[in-house]
């Protein structure tokens, strides 16, 4: 059996998106709604993987964006297990920024997820 450290681990999930104008602002970077949108989806798979049981979220506490995404650049979202409570889970996502045709790299916004693990009932159960 993986011990809890390999579990989250392999429960880190990772996607790459291109910035499209369809997801721009009138200021032609990604819409902070836009932003949030894929990162509960990234914690969301995140928090599956890791518990394999169905989860839904609880709260996304602090969302921080410290860098505009601009239309026509790369962002990828890393979604990680940062805490795990009896029946509930804080998941961290964090989209970094990069630029198309330039090698150059950084963080751009960060935020915390919660889950609750659930039965079919939807009432909570153990994540572990």
């Amino acid at each position: 059996m993986n011990s809890l450290e390999e579990k989250i681990k392999q429960a880190e999930t990772r996607v790459f998106k291109a910035v499209f104008p369809n997801t721009t602002n009138h200021y032609d970077t990604l819409f902070g709604g836009t932003a949030m949108q894929f990162m509960d989806e990234i914690a969301f798979i995140t928090a599956t993987r890791f518990t394999r049981k169905r989860v839904v979220t609880v709260s996304s506490d602090t969302i921080n964006f410290n860098k505009p995404i601009p239309s026509g650049s790369i962002i990828e979202l890393v979604g990680s297990v940062v805490h795990i409570g009896n029946t509930s889970l804080k998941i961290d996502v964090e989209i970094y920024v990069e630029e198309m045709y330039r090698d150059h790299r950084e963080r751009a916004v960060h935020g915390s997820f919660t889950f609750v693990a659930i039965d079919e009932h939807k009432n909570p159960v153990k994540v572990l």
